[in-house]
């Protein structure tokens, strides 16, 4: 059996999770919906991506390694991330060219179409994950030194605000530039947003089940605050 401590296995975890979120995501991301937002007074419909849905785990997971094995274990599964998407739409890219037998049930066609559509997210989402996620990191560990290490929901919910606005300006306008007017491209890109906010906002309190979980059951201390850029070991 691989002898791994509890924090070795707990990062193999948060990490398997991530990658997959990620992957899924960007996948289906081609598919767009529509769902009506309350927001008090009025009703803003927003259209979303299908693939957005399981976004918000990469920014929790995010959050809870950057809590947990710093800057430097963020940027690793960051990283990783970047080249796993890479690799998948190389492997997307050569079933494309491999034509489907008459009797598939799946048609050349609609893989074609389902899949081939998913190049210009993919691009999109390459570049908005890379620019998002280092800024998260950054603004995380930034806003855990001058809270010295207390608040959680302020450096959780305020790195991904920053982040997640970054992320769907690209996202929108790089994927979906020339398939829609600017008037819907400036709708879907605010309305996102919006629906990321909430969605920041609503997650709070699994950060904080999350970190008492991993502190307080699992026994596994939190990263202190990166003061300076220093060598830390990645398990």
């Amino acid at each position: 059996m691989l002898d791994l401590s509890a924090r070795q296995r707990l990062y193999v975890y948060l990490c398997a999770i991530f990658l997959t979120a990620l992957l899924i995501g960007d996948t289906i991301g081609s598919k767009l919906f529509t769902v009506d937002i309350p927001l008090g007074f009025t009703t803003v419909q927003a259209s979303l991506s299908v693939g957005s849905i399981w976004f918000p785990i990469t920014f929790l997971l995010t959050d809870v390694i950057n809590e947990f094995y710093g800057s430097d274990g963020a940027r690793f599964v960051t990283f990783v991330g970047f080249f796993m998407a890479l690799f998948a739409f190389v492997v997307i890219y050569i079933a494309r060219l491999i034509p489907a037998a008459s009797f598939s049930p799946v048609k050349q066609d609609a893989f074609n179409n389902v899949l081939g559509n998913a190049n210009r997210i993919f691009f999109a989402s390459l570049v908005a994950y890379l620019t998002g996620q280092l800024t998260d990191i950054a603004v995380f560990q930034a806003a855990k030194r001058l809270t010295q290490s207390r608040h959680i929901w302020l450096r959780s919910t305020g790195s991904t605000l920053v982040s997640q606005l970054i992320d769907t300006l690209i996202v929108t306008y790089v994927a979906f530039y020339g398939q829609m007017t600017m008037a819907q491209l400036h709708r879907t890109a605010t309305t996102s947003y919006i629906v990321k906010v909430l969605l920041a906002v609503g997650l709070t309190p699994v950060i904080y089940a999350l970190h008492t979980l991993i502190h307080r059951r699992m026994h596994i201390e939190e990263h202190p605050a990166d003061a300076a850029r220093v060598h830390v070991e990645i398990p």
